[in-house]
Protein backbone atom coordinates (compact mmCIF):
# COMPACT_ATOMS: atom_id res chain seq x y z
CA UNK A 1 0.00 0.00 0.00
CA UNK A 2 1.20 3.53 -0.37
CA UNK A 3 1.98 5.57 2.11
CA UNK A 4 -0.79 7.82 3.13
CA UNK A 5 -0.38 11.13 5.21
CA UNK A 6 -3.05 12.48 6.98
CA UNK A 7 -2.99 15.92 8.44
CA UNK A 8 -6.24 15.71 10.60
CA UNK A 9 -6.69 18.73 12.41
CA UNK A 10 -8.21 17.07 14.90
CA UNK A 11 -9.00 18.04 18.45
CA UNK A 12 -8.25 15.33 20.53
CA UNK A 13 -8.58 15.67 24.22
CA UNK A 14 -8.03 19.93 24.72
CA UNK A 15 -6.16 20.55 21.43
CA UNK A 16 -4.09 17.49 20.60
CA UNK A 17 -3.14 17.46 17.01
CA UNK A 18 -2.39 14.21 15.56
CA UNK A 19 -1.19 12.91 12.42
CA UNK A 20 -1.22 9.11 10.88
CA UNK A 21 0.83 7.60 8.45
CA UNK A 22 -0.67 4.69 7.16
CA UNK A 23 1.68 2.69 5.40
CA UNK A 24 2.77 -1.52 5.02
CA UNK A 25 0.98 -4.55 4.02
CA UNK A 26 -1.94 -6.21 6.12
CA UNK A 27 -4.02 -3.68 4.48
CA UNK A 28 -6.01 -0.69 6.05
CA UNK A 29 -7.59 -1.85 8.98
CA UNK A 30 -3.95 -3.43 10.10
CA UNK A 31 -2.52 -0.42 8.82
CA UNK A 32 -4.54 2.30 10.65
CA UNK A 33 -3.72 -0.40 14.37
CA UNK A 34 0.21 -0.01 13.55
CA UNK A 35 -0.31 3.74 13.45
CA UNK A 36 -2.34 4.32 16.41
CA UNK A 37 -0.02 2.14 18.74
CA UNK A 38 3.17 3.84 17.89
CA UNK A 39 1.24 7.57 18.22
CA UNK A 40 0.35 6.06 21.88
CA UNK A 41 4.04 4.51 22.41
CA UNK A 42 6.40 7.45 21.04
CA UNK A 43 3.68 9.78 23.51
CA UNK A 44 2.13 11.65 20.61
CA UNK A 45 -1.30 10.21 22.12
CA UNK A 46 -0.62 10.44 25.52
CA UNK A 47 -2.31 8.52 28.48
CA UNK A 48 -6.54 9.64 28.92
CA UNK A 49 -5.73 11.34 25.15
CA UNK A 50 -9.42 11.17 23.99
CA UNK A 51 -9.37 9.99 20.59
CA UNK A 52 -11.67 11.41 17.45
CA UNK A 53 -15.03 9.77 16.71
CA UNK A 54 -15.50 6.92 14.00
CA UNK A 55 -16.69 9.10 11.28
CA UNK A 56 -14.70 12.13 11.83
CA UNK A 57 -11.61 9.82 11.53
CA UNK A 58 -13.09 7.85 8.72
CA UNK A 59 -13.61 11.02 6.76
CA UNK A 60 -10.29 12.02 7.12
CA UNK A 61 -8.39 9.43 6.72
CA UNK A 62 -10.31 8.17 3.64
CA UNK A 63 -11.28 4.61 4.95
CA UNK A 64 -14.43 3.18 5.78
CA UNK A 65 -15.99 3.32 9.49
CA UNK A 66 -16.41 0.08 9.84
CA UNK A 67 -12.23 0.36 9.71
CA UNK A 68 -11.96 2.85 12.59
CA UNK A 69 -14.36 0.84 14.82
CA UNK A 70 -12.12 -2.49 13.78
CA UNK A 71 -9.46 -0.99 14.68
CA UNK A 72 -10.53 0.89 17.64
CA UNK A 73 -11.80 -2.66 18.89
CA UNK A 74 -8.64 -4.27 17.99
CA UNK A 75 -6.45 -1.87 20.49
CA UNK A 76 -9.15 -2.29 23.82
CA UNK A 77 -9.21 -5.57 23.34
CA UNK A 78 -5.35 -5.29 23.42
CA UNK A 79 -5.34 -2.65 26.57
CA UNK A 80 -4.22 0.46 24.68
CA UNK A 81 -7.46 2.15 24.83
CA UNK A 82 -10.42 2.25 27.03
CA UNK A 83 -13.94 2.64 25.61
CA UNK A 84 -16.81 3.86 28.01
CA UNK A 85 -20.51 4.92 27.47
CA UNK A 86 -20.45 8.32 27.29
CA UNK A 87 -16.74 9.50 27.07
CA UNK A 88 -15.73 7.94 24.11
CA UNK A 89 -12.60 6.09 23.48
CA UNK A 90 -9.33 7.33 25.22
CA UNK A 91 -5.59 6.20 26.06
CA UNK A 92 -5.58 3.49 28.73
CA UNK A 93 -4.08 5.13 31.46
CA UNK A 94 -1.38 2.40 31.72
CA UNK A 95 -0.20 3.13 28.08
CA UNK A 96 2.75 4.44 29.06
CA UNK A 97 4.90 5.42 26.47
CA UNK A 98 8.61 4.27 25.36
CA UNK A 99 10.99 6.23 27.53
CA UNK A 100 14.39 4.63 27.36
CA UNK A 101 15.34 1.21 24.91
CA UNK A 102 18.29 -0.76 24.29
CA UNK A 103 17.58 -0.03 20.72
CA UNK A 104 17.09 3.03 18.88
CA UNK A 105 15.50 2.09 15.74
CA UNK A 106 16.49 4.47 12.64
CA UNK A 107 14.09 7.12 12.13
CA UNK A 108 13.09 8.88 9.12
CA UNK A 109 13.67 12.83 9.09
CA UNK A 110 10.84 14.35 10.39
CA UNK A 111 8.01 15.90 8.26
CA UNK A 112 7.71 19.51 8.76
CA UNK A 113 3.93 20.24 10.03
CA UNK A 114 1.52 22.27 8.16
CA UNK A 115 -0.45 24.96 9.89
CA UNK A 116 -3.65 23.93 12.77
CA UNK A 117 -6.07 25.34 10.52
CA UNK A 118 -6.29 25.63 7.38
CA UNK A 119 -8.72 28.85 5.67
CA UNK A 120 -6.77 29.01 2.22
CA UNK A 121 -8.72 29.56 -0.72
CA UNK A 122 -8.65 27.26 -3.64
CA UNK A 123 -9.52 24.37 -2.24
CA UNK A 124 -12.96 22.02 -1.53
CA UNK A 125 -13.56 19.95 0.94
CA UNK A 126 -11.21 17.32 0.01
CA UNK A 127 -12.95 15.13 2.59
CA UNK A 128 -15.79 15.37 0.65
CA UNK A 129 -14.85 13.64 -2.82
CA UNK A 130 -17.84 11.35 -3.69
CA UNK A 131 -15.89 8.16 -3.74
CA UNK A 132 -18.50 5.82 -3.95
CA UNK A 133 -20.13 7.22 -7.09
CA UNK A 134 -17.12 8.06 -8.57
CA UNK A 135 -15.50 4.42 -8.09
CA UNK A 136 -18.60 3.18 -9.78
CA UNK A 137 -18.57 5.69 -12.75
CA UNK A 138 -14.84 4.48 -13.19
CA UNK A 139 -15.98 0.89 -13.71
CA UNK A 140 -18.65 1.27 -15.53
CA UNK A 141 -16.31 3.47 -18.19
CA UNK A 142 -13.63 0.81 -17.83
CA UNK A 143 -16.20 -2.03 -18.38
CA UNK A 144 -17.78 -0.09 -21.09
CA UNK A 145 -14.80 1.11 -23.11
CA UNK A 146 -14.18 0.72 -26.08
CA UNK A 147 -10.86 -1.24 -27.32
CA UNK A 148 -9.16 2.06 -29.32
CA UNK A 149 -9.73 3.87 -26.11
CA UNK A 150 -6.91 2.33 -24.44
CA UNK A 151 -4.49 3.32 -27.83
CA UNK A 152 -3.14 7.20 -27.85
CA UNK A 153 -5.39 9.54 -26.76
CA UNK A 154 -7.43 12.53 -28.86
CA UNK A 155 -5.63 16.00 -28.15
CA UNK A 156 -9.24 16.89 -28.53
CA UNK A 157 -10.31 14.57 -25.79
CA UNK A 158 -12.91 11.60 -25.77
CA UNK A 159 -15.74 12.11 -27.50
CA UNK A 160 -18.09 10.60 -25.14
CA UNK A 161 -16.75 13.70 -22.45
CA UNK A 162 -17.09 16.35 -25.09
CA UNK A 163 -20.61 15.36 -25.83
CA UNK A 164 -21.66 15.43 -21.84
CA UNK A 165 -19.99 18.94 -21.47
CA UNK A 166 -21.77 20.21 -24.05
CA UNK A 167 -25.62 19.52 -22.49
CA UNK A 168 -23.78 19.92 -19.05
CA UNK A 169 -22.38 23.32 -19.65
CA UNK A 170 -25.84 24.50 -21.53
CA UNK A 171 -28.01 23.41 -19.01
CA UNK A 172 -25.73 24.98 -15.86
CA UNK A 173 -24.05 27.98 -16.92
CA UNK A 174 -25.40 28.79 -20.55
CA UNK A 175 -22.89 27.89 -22.57
CA UNK A 176 -23.82 27.87 -26.29
CA UNK A 177 -21.45 25.10 -28.02
CA UNK A 178 -20.84 21.77 -29.45
CA UNK A 179 -18.39 18.48 -28.93
CA UNK A 180 -16.30 19.76 -32.19
CA UNK A 181 -15.35 22.75 -30.40
CA UNK A 182 -14.32 21.42 -26.81
CA UNK A 183 -10.76 20.89 -25.85
CA UNK A 184 -9.98 19.09 -22.63
CA UNK A 185 -7.11 20.38 -20.71
CA UNK A 186 -5.96 19.70 -17.37
CA UNK A 187 -6.83 22.57 -15.98
CA UNK A 188 -6.84 26.56 -16.11
CA UNK A 189 -3.11 26.83 -16.15
CA UNK A 190 -2.77 24.36 -18.73
CA UNK A 191 -5.20 25.90 -21.02
CA UNK A 192 -3.31 28.99 -20.40
CA UNK A 193 -0.23 27.60 -21.09
CA UNK A 194 -1.90 25.98 -24.70
CA UNK A 195 -3.18 29.59 -25.58
CA UNK A 196 0.07 31.79 -24.72
CA UNK A 197 2.93 29.64 -25.45
CA UNK A 198 6.81 31.50 -24.97
CA UNK A 199 8.87 33.33 -27.93
CA UNK A 200 5.97 34.33 -29.72
CA UNK A 201 4.52 31.14 -31.16
CA UNK A 202 1.38 31.12 -28.85
CA UNK A 203 -2.63 31.25 -30.38
CA UNK A 204 -3.10 34.41 -28.73
CA UNK A 205 -0.65 37.33 -28.52
CA UNK A 206 -0.16 39.78 -26.02
CA UNK A 207 -0.11 41.80 -24.05
CA UNK A 208 -3.24 40.98 -22.21
CA UNK A 209 -5.67 42.73 -19.95
CA UNK A 210 -6.64 41.14 -16.33
CA UNK A 211 -8.36 42.42 -13.59
CA UNK A 212 -6.26 44.33 -10.98
CA UNK A 213 -6.73 41.29 -8.92
CA UNK A 214 -6.36 37.74 -9.12
CA UNK A 215 -3.90 34.42 -8.82
CA UNK A 216 -0.33 35.73 -8.70
CA UNK A 217 0.60 32.25 -10.35
CA UNK A 218 -1.71 32.70 -13.28
CA UNK A 219 0.61 36.32 -14.08
CA UNK A 220 3.61 34.14 -13.32
CA UNK A 221 2.86 31.84 -16.03
CA UNK A 222 2.52 34.16 -18.43
CA UNK A 223 5.65 36.04 -18.02
CA UNK A 224 7.43 33.20 -18.35
CA UNK A 225 5.70 32.48 -21.56
CA UNK A 226 6.36 36.71 -22.69
CA UNK A 227 3.37 38.13 -21.74
CA UNK A 228 2.70 40.91 -20.17
CA UNK A 229 -0.11 42.07 -17.98
CA UNK A 230 -2.08 45.13 -17.95
CA UNK A 231 -4.36 45.39 -15.25
CA UNK A 232 -7.88 46.77 -15.37
CA UNK A 233 -9.50 48.64 -12.09
CA UNK A 234 -11.90 47.46 -10.01
CA UNK A 235 -15.51 48.55 -8.14
CA UNK A 236 -18.00 46.93 -7.12
CA UNK A 237 -19.42 46.05 -10.13
CA UNK A 238 -16.51 44.12 -11.13
CA UNK A 239 -14.08 45.04 -14.06
CA UNK A 240 -14.06 48.39 -15.46
CA UNK A 241 -14.05 46.95 -19.10
CA UNK A 242 -14.23 50.98 -19.77
CA UNK A 243 -10.54 51.33 -19.13
CA UNK A 244 -9.39 48.53 -22.06
CA UNK A 245 -7.38 49.88 -24.85
CA UNK A 246 -5.75 48.67 -27.53
CA UNK A 247 -5.20 45.08 -26.24
CA UNK A 248 -6.19 42.39 -28.49
CA UNK A 249 -7.63 39.78 -24.78
CA UNK A 250 -8.30 40.19 -21.84
CA UNK A 251 -8.71 37.77 -18.75
CA UNK A 252 -12.15 38.01 -16.01
CA UNK A 253 -14.13 35.71 -13.66
CA UNK A 254 -17.27 37.43 -14.51
CA UNK A 255 -19.36 34.77 -12.63
CA UNK A 256 -17.41 35.54 -9.45
CA UNK A 257 -14.47 38.14 -9.39
CA UNK A 258 -11.75 36.42 -8.01
CA UNK A 259 -10.39 36.98 -4.85
CA UNK A 260 -13.38 39.74 -4.34
CA UNK A 261 -16.32 38.38 -4.76
CA UNK A 262 -19.26 39.65 -6.87
CA UNK A 263 -20.41 39.24 -10.35
CA UNK A 264 -19.62 41.36 -13.84
CA UNK A 265 -22.50 44.10 -13.89
CA UNK A 266 -24.90 43.02 -16.80
CA UNK A 267 -23.55 46.46 -18.58
CA UNK A 268 -20.58 45.46 -18.57
CA UNK A 269 -20.99 42.01 -19.83
CA UNK A 270 -22.22 43.54 -23.33
CA UNK A 271 -19.48 46.45 -23.22
CA UNK A 272 -16.98 44.13 -23.06
CA UNK A 273 -18.29 41.72 -25.41
CA UNK A 274 -18.77 45.41 -28.03
CA UNK A 275 -15.26 45.99 -27.03
CA UNK A 276 -14.22 42.33 -28.68
CA UNK A 277 -16.12 42.66 -31.49
CA UNK A 278 -14.79 46.52 -32.00
CA UNK A 279 -11.15 45.41 -31.69
CA UNK A 280 -11.45 41.66 -33.23
CA UNK A 281 -10.12 40.56 -29.70
CA UNK A 282 -11.40 37.92 -27.63
CA UNK A 283 -12.33 37.51 -23.71
CA UNK A 284 -10.76 34.53 -21.73
CA UNK A 285 -13.41 33.64 -19.20
CA UNK A 286 -12.36 31.68 -16.31
CA UNK A 287 -15.37 30.36 -14.61
CA UNK A 288 -13.37 28.44 -11.82
CA UNK A 289 -16.43 27.81 -8.82
CA UNK A 290 -19.34 29.06 -11.19
CA UNK A 291 -21.88 26.29 -9.78
CA UNK A 292 -21.64 27.29 -6.09
CA UNK A 293 -23.85 30.66 -5.79
CA UNK A 294 -25.92 30.52 -2.95
CA UNK A 295 -28.39 33.57 -2.64
CA UNK A 296 -30.23 33.19 -6.19
CA UNK A 297 -30.09 31.25 -9.46
CA UNK A 298 -26.21 31.05 -10.96
CA UNK A 299 -25.08 33.74 -12.96
CA UNK A 300 -24.50 32.66 -16.47
CA UNK A 301 -21.31 32.62 -18.80
CA UNK A 302 -20.53 35.39 -20.84
CA UNK A 303 -19.37 32.99 -23.81
CA UNK A 304 -22.96 32.56 -24.41
CA UNK A 305 -23.39 35.94 -25.06
CA UNK A 306 -21.25 35.79 -28.16
CA UNK A 307 -19.39 32.59 -28.70
CA UNK A 308 -17.46 33.60 -31.36
CA UNK A 309 -15.60 36.17 -29.01
CA UNK A 310 -15.27 34.36 -25.94
CA UNK A 311 -13.18 31.38 -24.54
CA UNK A 312 -15.09 29.83 -21.49
CA UNK A 313 -12.39 27.37 -19.72
CA UNK A 314 -13.65 25.40 -16.89
CA UNK A 315 -12.23 22.63 -14.23
CA UNK A 316 -13.59 20.35 -11.79
CA UNK A 317 -11.06 21.58 -9.17
CA UNK A 318 -13.28 23.03 -7.40
CA UNK A 319 -16.44 21.08 -7.77
CA UNK A 320 -14.90 17.23 -7.18
CA UNK A 321 -10.70 17.73 -6.79
CA UNK A 322 -7.79 19.27 -7.67
CA UNK A 323 -6.13 15.77 -7.72
CA UNK A 324 -8.47 15.14 -10.79
CA UNK A 325 -5.97 17.26 -13.65
CA UNK A 326 -9.49 17.67 -16.18
CA UNK A 327 -10.46 20.81 -17.57
CA UNK A 328 -11.80 22.33 -20.52
CA UNK A 329 -12.36 25.22 -22.73
CA UNK A 330 -14.77 26.10 -25.27
CA UNK A 331 -13.43 27.62 -28.29
CA UNK A 332 -14.65 30.12 -30.89
CA UNK A 333 -14.06 27.70 -34.51
CA UNK A 334 -11.04 29.64 -35.48
CA UNK A 335 -9.23 28.88 -32.56
CA UNK A 336 -9.50 24.84 -32.53
CA UNK A 337 -6.95 23.56 -34.90
CA UNK A 338 -4.71 26.24 -33.76
CA UNK A 339 -4.98 25.17 -30.11
CA UNK A 340 -5.09 21.33 -31.06
CA UNK A 341 -1.78 21.89 -32.82
CA UNK A 342 -0.34 23.47 -29.89
CA UNK A 343 -1.28 20.56 -27.50
CA UNK A 344 0.15 17.89 -30.53
CA UNK A 345 -0.80 15.05 -31.84
CA UNK A 346 -1.56 12.72 -29.28
CA UNK A 347 -2.43 13.34 -25.38
CA UNK A 348 0.02 13.83 -23.08
CA UNK A 349 -1.43 15.64 -20.34
CA UNK A 350 -5.38 13.60 -19.06
CA UNK A 351 -5.99 10.23 -18.37
CA UNK A 352 -8.24 8.77 -21.37
CA UNK A 353 -9.98 6.68 -18.34
CA UNK A 354 -10.37 10.13 -16.16
CA UNK A 355 -12.47 11.67 -18.85
CA UNK A 356 -14.30 8.34 -19.60
CA UNK A 357 -14.90 8.48 -15.38
CA UNK A 358 -16.26 12.20 -15.51
CA UNK A 359 -18.60 11.75 -19.08
CA UNK A 360 -20.52 9.13 -17.37
CA UNK A 361 -20.14 10.49 -13.55
CA UNK A 362 -22.04 13.91 -15.66
CA UNK A 363 -24.27 11.78 -18.22
CA UNK A 364 -25.72 9.17 -14.60
CA UNK A 365 -26.42 12.76 -13.11
CA UNK A 366 -23.81 11.70 -10.12
CA UNK A 367 -22.06 15.19 -11.08
CA UNK A 368 -24.87 17.19 -10.19
CA UNK A 369 -25.91 15.54 -7.10
CA UNK A 370 -22.52 16.20 -5.95
CA UNK A 371 -22.83 20.20 -7.21
CA UNK A 372 -26.17 20.14 -5.31
CA UNK A 373 -24.97 18.56 -1.90
CA UNK A 374 -21.67 20.48 -1.70
CA UNK A 375 -23.96 23.76 -2.68
CA UNK A 376 -25.73 23.28 0.74
CA UNK A 377 -22.85 22.25 2.50
CA UNK A 378 -20.75 25.57 1.95
CA UNK A 379 -23.69 27.74 2.35
CA UNK A 380 -24.52 26.04 5.55
CA UNK A 381 -20.34 26.85 6.10
CA UNK A 382 -20.49 30.18 4.53
CA UNK A 383 -23.25 30.84 7.06
CA UNK A 384 -21.27 29.92 10.38
CA UNK A 385 -18.46 32.20 9.18
CA UNK A 386 -20.78 35.21 9.03
CA UNK A 387 -22.43 34.34 12.83
CA UNK A 388 -19.43 33.35 13.77
CA UNK A 389 -18.11 37.08 12.57
CA UNK A 390 -21.25 39.26 14.22
CA UNK A 391 -20.83 37.59 17.21
CA UNK A 392 -17.08 38.03 18.07
CA UNK A 393 -16.11 41.14 15.62
CA UNK A 394 -19.01 42.70 14.51
CA UNK A 395 -16.88 45.94 13.37
CA UNK A 396 -15.41 43.26 10.12
CA UNK A 397 -17.28 43.72 6.72
CA UNK A 398 -17.64 40.52 5.30
CA UNK A 399 -17.74 40.89 1.45
CA UNK A 400 -18.41 38.21 -1.53
CA UNK A 401 -20.51 35.98 0.59
CA UNK A 402 -22.69 35.17 -2.72
CA UNK A 403 -21.23 32.40 -4.32
CA UNK A 404 -17.88 30.53 -4.24
CA UNK A 405 -15.60 28.99 -1.79
CA UNK A 406 -14.09 31.92 0.16
CA UNK A 407 -15.03 35.37 1.33
CA UNK A 408 -13.14 39.09 1.51
CA UNK A 409 -13.04 40.08 4.74
CA UNK A 410 -12.45 43.87 4.81
CA UNK A 411 -9.83 45.34 7.70
CA UNK A 412 -8.83 48.88 8.90
CA UNK A 413 -6.03 50.35 6.85
CA UNK A 414 -2.77 49.50 8.27
CA UNK A 415 -4.09 46.29 10.12
CA UNK A 416 -3.55 43.35 7.75
CA UNK A 417 -0.04 42.27 7.99
CA UNK A 418 -0.81 42.31 11.71
CA UNK A 419 -3.85 39.82 10.80
CA UNK A 420 -1.58 37.36 9.17
CA UNK A 421 0.92 36.97 11.46
CA UNK A 422 -2.01 37.18 14.55
CA UNK A 423 -3.59 33.64 12.26
CA UNK A 424 0.07 32.37 11.98
CA UNK A 425 0.30 32.61 15.64
CA UNK A 426 -3.21 31.18 16.30
CA UNK A 427 -2.08 27.59 13.56
CA UNK A 428 -4.28 29.16 10.74
CA UNK A 429 -3.34 29.38 7.79
CA UNK A 430 -4.89 32.39 5.35
CA UNK A 431 -3.89 34.74 2.62
CA UNK A 432 -3.97 38.98 2.59
CA UNK A 433 -5.94 40.34 0.02
CA UNK A 434 -2.66 42.62 -0.81
CA UNK A 435 -1.56 38.72 -2.13
CA UNK A 436 -3.56 38.73 -5.04
CA UNK A 437 -3.13 42.38 -6.06
CA UNK A 438 -1.24 43.13 -9.31
CA UNK A 439 1.90 44.47 -8.88
CA UNK A 440 1.01 47.12 -11.23
CA UNK A 441 -2.57 48.24 -9.53
CA UNK A 442 -3.02 51.42 -8.01
CA UNK A 443 -4.07 51.10 -4.43
CA UNK A 444 -7.38 53.00 -4.10
CA UNK A 445 -11.16 51.44 -2.09
CA UNK A 446 -12.88 50.03 -3.19
CA UNK A 447 -10.98 47.90 -4.10
CA UNK A 448 -8.95 47.51 -0.57
CA UNK A 449 -6.15 47.49 0.48
CA UNK A 450 -6.67 46.09 3.34
CA UNK A 451 -8.59 42.32 4.07
CA UNK A 452 -8.25 38.56 4.45
CA UNK A 453 -9.14 35.69 1.85
CA UNK A 454 -11.14 33.62 3.61
CA UNK A 455 -11.72 29.95 1.94
CA UNK A 456 -14.01 28.27 4.28
CA UNK A 457 -14.45 25.14 2.13
CA UNK A 458 -11.12 24.03 2.99
CA UNK A 459 -11.56 22.53 6.52
CA UNK A 460 -13.05 19.16 6.79
CA UNK A 461 -16.39 18.68 8.69
CA UNK A 462 -15.55 18.14 12.19
CA UNK A 463 -12.26 20.97 12.53
CA UNK A 464 -14.25 23.90 10.88
CA UNK A 465 -15.17 25.34 14.12
CA UNK A 466 -11.86 25.19 15.74
CA UNK A 467 -10.88 27.09 12.66
CA UNK A 468 -13.62 29.84 12.73
CA UNK A 469 -12.33 30.25 16.71
CA UNK A 470 -8.73 30.99 15.63
CA UNK A 471 -9.73 33.36 12.55
CA UNK A 472 -11.93 35.19 15.37
CA UNK A 473 -8.70 35.61 17.63
CA UNK A 474 -6.88 36.44 15.01
CA UNK A 475 -8.96 39.47 13.69
CA UNK A 476 -7.97 43.06 14.91
CA UNK A 477 -10.61 44.56 17.54
CA UNK A 478 -13.57 46.96 16.87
Amino acid sequence: MADSWVNSAERIGADLHLELELSGTGGRRAALIRALRDAVRSGRLAPGARLPPYRSLAADLGVARNTVADAYAELVAEGWLTARQGSGTRVADRAEPLRHATRVPKKAPPRARGPRHDLRQGTPDVSAFPRTAWLTSYRRALQQAPNEAFGPGDPAGRRELREALTEYLARARGVRTEPGRIVICSGFAHALRLLFRGSGGGVLQGPLAVEAYGLPFHRELLAAAGVRTLPLPLDEDGAQVKELGKERAVLLTPAHQFPTGGPLHPARRTAVIDWARARGGVILEDDYDGEFRYDRKPVGAVQGLDPERVIHIGSVSKSLSPALRLGWMVLPERYVDAVLEAKGEREAWVSVLDQLALADFIVSGSYDRHVRRMRQRYRTRRDRLVVALAAHAPHIEVTGIAAGLHAVLRLPPGSEQAAVRAAHWQGLALDGLAEFRHPEAPISAPEGPDGLVVGYATPPEHAYGAALDALCAALPPG
